[in-house]
């Protein structure tokens, strides 16, 4: 199938909700979406320096002292699953492998009751040393950020020479059974678009599942540009070329990626099109900085502020009312087409994928 024969993804909208009453309730928007997704940033540090994130000297770190304590995350994230009707958790970064206590995060974590489901978004470097000790903590699975097979071109990518980490930390999380272990691939236009095949058949060849996402505009210098990004149909068209591509027909729910099997299955590859075939209208996440800010959207430009009442004292209820009242506030969708689109001022690595 060409990227002409494409359909519509089906939009799946919840019947508008009544706002909860204080106290009461799960994460319910004004346009009757329900949050069960919360995706957690533990650092907003990275070891690699990819080019749609970063540039190569870094950025302004957060100051430690505004950086949320392993104790705050996992209470948070505790009010989330207990009183707020968290379903599944993510930590992401920057690099969460930075993060000394992540392990015991997310021990802390999986212990909750009802058990959320969790997982671990990284770039891999490092993972091979603790797949193992995350597997024990009761980790779910792993995504790992890989946009090329090519030792060379990740290099220039990553402005860093980590590629046998990366594939040495694939390799240990599936031998962790931190399974399917997700590879998450971002094509540049003039950079890596080449690696569409060679991304697949490494994945097909290892057994892990591939997905592409559109770069969307959340690097640190601002210098996207909608017309000089690699759209989902670019992706299709270089993947239909060498695999035959039919769509899944396993319901997608509120997944952001649109799956393909792969030469007939079972395998698939996923295109998660963020900005040209946007899902906003079935999101469920909610999102936690590493700095205690809530964020409803990775393009909100808005946040709501739990740390302070965090450390003056607030009670859990109390906590959970300002997380509803914030998620109230979640607009309908992240407006990257309207004229008057503004880019968030936090890049990626300071708000967590």
């Amino acid at each position: 199938m060409t990227s002409a024969e494409l359909p519509d993804p089906v939009v799946r909208r919840a019947a508008p909700a009544p706002p909860p009453a204080p106290g009461s309730g799960g994460l319910v928007d004004r346009h009757g979406r329900v949050a069960t997704d919360l995706r957690v940033s533990l650092t907003d540090r990275c070891n690699l320096r990819c080019t749609y994130c970063m540039p190569p000297e870094g950025l302004d770190w957060l100051p430690k002292v505004e950086v949320l304590t392993d104790e705050e995350i996992v209470r948070l994230v505790r009010i989330g699953v207990e009183h707020l009707g968290i379903e599944e958790v993510r930590f992401t970064g920057g690099e969460p492998l930075l993060r000394p206590g992540l392990v015991g995060i997310v021990a802390g974590a999986t212990a909750l009751t009802p058990r959320p489901e969790v997982s671990l978004t990284t770039n891999a470097i490092g993972l091979a040393r603790v797949a193992p000790a995350l597997a024990a903590a009761g980790l779910d699975r792993i995504n790992v950020s890989l946009d090329t097979v090519d030792r060379d071109r990740f290099k220039q990518l990553t402005h860093r020479d980590r590629f046998d980490d990366v594939l040495a930390g694939l390799a240990a999380a599936q031998r962790a059974g931190l399974t399917p272990v997700k590879v998450n691939a971002v094509l540049l236009r003039g950079m890596n678009e080449e690696d569409a095949v060679p991304l697949l058949d490494f994945c097909l060849e290892h057994g892990y599942q591939l997905r592409f996402i559109e770069q969307m505009p959340l690097d640190a210098h601002h210098a996207w540009t909608r017309g000089e990004m690699v759209t989902a149909e670019d992706i299709l068209d270089r993947l239909s070329a060498a695999h035959e591509l039919t769509p899944d027909t396993e319901a997608r729910g509120s997944a952001p990626a649109e799956r393909w099997l792969v030469d007939g299955g079972p395998a698939t590859v996923g295109v998660i099109a963020s900005v040209t075939r946007s899902f906003c209208g079935s999101c469920d996440r909610t999102r936690l900085t590493a700095d205690g800010q809530i964020r409803n959207c990775l393009f909100a430009r808005e946040e709501s502020d739990l740390r302070t009442p965090l450390r003056e004292g607030a009670t859990d209820q109390e906590i959970a009312d300002r997380w509803r009242i914030a998620t109230l506030g979640k607009l309908p969708g992240h407006g990257i087409d309207d004229p008057s689109f503004l880019q968030p001022t936090r890049p990626m690595s300071a708000i967590g994928g």
